[in-house]
């Protein structure tokens, strides 16, 4: 005879079997208990009425609910509830409606996964860290990442983490067959096909007045939690989806740090360590901006609705958030830059308000790096910058003009004036005049 608890387990286990639908609740219930109760059809109702329209809940999560169900708890006082069938059914593929027409492959248990992937079951465990073995070995193979440390203004420190050639091979493999098959919100520019800088900037071009709104931390403050419900919507079960969500997301260890030296104080230090110790997508993943981008539908779905109200253009790329509008938004810039701080804030993410502006006519309204007053450019200070450096290579010689030891600096020299054509071609056409005339032969002598 089993207990209360497993018999509420197996219930659990055997509702999220499939679709949360009301009459398949009933009818997996009614066949795991062997009879028809009463109390089951309501239950389900409830199941469905908490869970039906979100991301499909976790086995713990549902017991929970269960639990604390007083329906099914009078129910479990007044009968002796039996298994009569199996205990759970063969999980499914159970997408939510709107993910319904995604083209993803079927991955139902960790097996097909691993032969999706063309890994052993062991190594798929091993790359995704289901035993968090990474916080318990000082040794470096255990790792899947390199990592770079880089700082940034006013103290802060950003870790670039590489992960190694095998899971980065896996993660492609998950960006090209499953993450680029979930459509971003419209208004996300960055890191989509169609999407750039330009066009980020566009709906911001001669507005009154721009709100640019800054997100600090972007890829360490997006948690496995989030990234989990993203594998749960596209209709994975709990089990694939844990080992998705372990392979595109990292942990790093304390250890890792202790070899690097920072430029910023003990405190900033300890706050980077203990913020990136917590799963997170990490930044240098080929994963981790696809998922980005899906785990902030929600802020950009709020952030669209809060510009409409107010007869305004919203656009995000990456964490670089733009609104601009006319006499409306000007009224009530102030206001509606709190409010759309405080919408962030609750959608998970940290406002960096050093780099918050509200930008009118009167001055450069500058977002992304380009200027949007009265047409798309860059500012005076980059292109002179470029220009001057390029008159250089043309005078000097390139190998003088390599300040920051770049391995291949015509490349990018080229990648810069390419850059420049793509958003003011006039200018980018005068640069690679500059460019052309560059003698990149190794035994120039020029005065």
């Amino acid at each position: 005879m089993r207990s209360p608890r497993a018999i509420t387990r197996a219930l659990a286990a055997t509702f999220l079997a499939g679709n949360l639908e009301t009459e398949q609740l009933v009818a997996r219930g009614s066949q795991l208990m062997g009879k028809r109760w009463r109390w089951l059809r309501p239950l389900a109702r409830r199941v469905v009425q908490r869970f039906g329209i979100s991301a499909r809940p976790r086995l713990a999560t549902l017991v929970e609910f269960l639990e604390h169900d007083q329906g099914y708890q009078r129910a479990q006082e007044r009968h002796e509830l039996q298994l009569a069938g199996l205990i759970g059914a063969t999980p499914t593929m159970c997408p939510l409606d709107q993910a319904a027409g995604w083209e993803v492959p079927q991955i139902v248990s960790p097996a097909e996964l691993a032969e999706w992937l063309g890994v052993s079951p062991s190594d798929l465990e091993w790359l995704a860290d289901a035993k968090q073995l990474k916080h318990r070995q000082k040794c470096s193979p255990i790792r899947h990442y390199h990592y770079r440390t880089l700082s940034k203004r006013f103290g802060q420190i950003r870790l670039i983490e590489a992960p190694k050639p095998r899971l980065k091979a896996i993660q492609r493999q998950i960006l090209e067959s499953i993450l680029d098959k979930v459509p971003a919100h419209d208004a996300a520019h960055g890191f989509r096909k169609g999407g750039s800088i330009r066009t980020f900037a566009e709906p911001h071009v001669d507005q009154p007045v721009v709100v640019k709104i800054d997100l600090q931390d972007f890829f360490p403050s997006i948690t496995a939690g989030r990234v989990h419900a993203i594998f749960r919507t596209v209709g994975y079960p709990d089990r694939v989806a844990d080992l998705l969500t372990g392979l595109c997301v990292n942990s790093v260890p304390w250890n890792a740090w202790d070899e690097r030296r920072f430029s910023v104080t003990d405190k900033c230090a300890r706050q980077a360590r203990s913020r990136y110790a917590k799963p997170h997508l990490p930044q240098g993943a080929p994963t981790s901006p696809a998922l980005a981008n899906l785990c902030a539908y929600r802020l950009d779905c709020r952030l669209t609705g809060l510009a409409m109200s107010v007869d305004a253009t919203y656009s995000r790329y990456a964490d670089d958030l733009a609104i601009s509008g006319g006499a409306c938004l000007s009224r009530v810039a102030k206001r509606f830059q709190v409010h759309v701080c405080a919408t962030a804030m609750e959608e998970g993410f940290r406002v960096n308000h050093r780099k918050t502006r509200i930008m009118r006519q009167g001055v450069r309204q500058q977002i992304a790096g380009l200027v949007v007053n009265k047409r798309i450019n860059l500012s005076r200070a980059d292109r002179d910058a470029l220009k001057a450096t390029l008159t250089n290579c043309v005078r000097f010689g390139p190998d003088d003009q390599n300040r920051d030891a770049h391995v291949d600096f015509r490349s990018h020299l080229h990648g810069k004036i390419a850059f420049v054509e793509s958003i003011n071609p006039q200018w980018g056409l005068k640069l690679r005049k500059l460019f052309d005339r560059i003698d990149w032969s190794p035994t120039t002598d020029q005065c």
